[in-house]
């Protein structure tokens, strides 16, 4: 039998530590089970595809295709739309909370009952078998580990209270003010559930120059707000700005963005809404970022046969676009070649970036909306041939780097 010891100045009854490592290896073998039971999603996946699974994702998903049947004026419509939103955000708040309690405390337990004390019994076996020395040191070496480390290991069940705390804070903080919100929205008659006070300060279908004076901003709010929560969020998100968002998120977005008040935890999880409140800013400007004025000349320039000379046709017109103009189309440009970057995962190549964006960047002088579009869808074929070049040589077009946009959003 041990006696009581004393390792480096730490004291401790070896016999009494002895006794603790195998009930702490089934404890942690036992706990580690249950709680992987008690997992909603599947172990080891990134957070996209474990939220993917979760049933309030599949949830979100079913309410997001029962809405299609509504009319856009339909009450149950616009609750389907807010609720549908809201399941998602709660299924990435899991998905979070998960990973967490997988990194921080199934893992380590996993690693306790499956290596680190497996490993003090079988030089226990040693001892009892080889009376040498180095057995005696190695063992005693052991116990010693796994008495000042013993608070640590009870340290996990703390951890996964304090995550399972914050996971439910945060539930139900954002329940309570959506759920107040969409109460409040609903009992409004003949408004829709976004109805919110309106800012003074208008954003969207206002002159870029107009915006920037009155923000004091070099970039307009929606460009760089968006951009901000794409550049985290929503670069691997297959089919950006090609798929659609729900309206009533796009439209809620759109309201916080004219009023300068965005949340980027509430919208960050839905890239495809932020996408299309970008969008829209882009298509709502009285002009065009690229300008109707060059409207011609950009086709012109994009015709050349040479890329040499179309890129210093580019170069010339990029020049003469107003600062305020240029500065913002540099600004989305730089952060769409980054997208590009990442079209293996997304499917967004400059080409298709270019189909759904194009007509937003760049359209003639028309009347009326309707006529607007009609002229843009004519020459679609041409947009994509002036802004697909814009986004591959976006490094030799701007030559001022993207050291100002990565540091605003990575």
């Amino acid at each position: 039998m041990f006696l009581t010891a004393s390792i480096s100045g730490f004291a401790f009854d070896s016999i009494q530590v002895e006794q603790r490592v195998e009930p702490a290896k089934r404890a942690a073998q036992i706990l580690h089970k249950k709680l992987l039971s008690c997992m909603q999603s599947q172990p080891g996946l990134e957070a996209e595809r474990r939220m993917k699974k979760l049933p309030l994702m599949l949830l979100s998903i079913s309410m997001a295709e029962s809405l299609k049947d509504f009319d856009a004026e339909s009450s149950i419509r616009r609750v389907l739309e807010m609720c549908c939103f809201m399941e998602k955000m709660l299924a990435n708040m899991l998905a979070d909370f998960e990973m967490k309690v997988e990194k921080e405390v199934l893992e380590p337990l996993n690693k306790l009952s499956e290596d680190d004390l497996p490993e003090i019994l079988k030089n226990k076996k040693q001892f009892a078998k080889l009376t040498t020395d180095w057995s005696n040191d190695q063992y005693s070496a052991d116990l010693y580990h796994f008495a000042t480390k013993e608070d640590d290991y009870a340290n996990y069940f703390i951890r996964l209270l304090e995550l399972q705390a914050e996971y439910h804070k945060q539930s139900h903080e954002f329940l309570d003010r959506n759920i107040n919100e969409l109460k409040e929205s609903h009992s409004q008659k003949g408004e829709s559930w976004t109805a919110l006070s309106l800012s003074k300060k208008k954003v969207y279908g206002e002159p870029l120059l107009s915006h920037l004076s009155q923000s004091e901003q070099e970039i307009a709010t929606p460009i760089q707000e968006c951009i901000y929560m794409l550049l985290r969020t929503g670069m691997k998100e297959e089919g950006l700005f090609r798929l659609a968002a729900a309206a009533s998120v796009v439209k809620r977005l759109k309201t916080c963005l004219d009023q300068g008040t965005v949340d980027h935890s509430e919208f960050s999880i839905d890239p495809h809404a932020v996408a299309g409140a970008l969008k829209c800013y882009l298509r709502e400007l009285p002009e065009p970022l690229m300008t109707s004025e060059l409207y011609n000349d950009w086709f012109k320039a994009a015709g050349e046969k040479e890329l040499t000379e179309k890129l210093q046709q580019f170069r010339v017109l990029l020049k003469k676009l107003p600062p305020e103009n240029y500065n913002n189309l540099r600004y989305l440009v730089q952060f769409l070649s980054l997208l590009s970057e990442q079209q293996a995962v997304n499917k967004m190549t400059p080409s298709n970036i270019a189909i759904v964006l194009g007509p937003n960047l760049l359209w003639p002088r028309a009347e009326g909306e309707a006529a607007l579009f009609d002229m843009a869808s004519a020459s679609s074929v041409q947009v994509v041939m002036v802004i697909e070049p814009l986004i591959q040589y976006s490094s030799s077009l701007f030559p001022e780097g993207i050291n100002t946009l990565l540091a605003s959003g990575l």
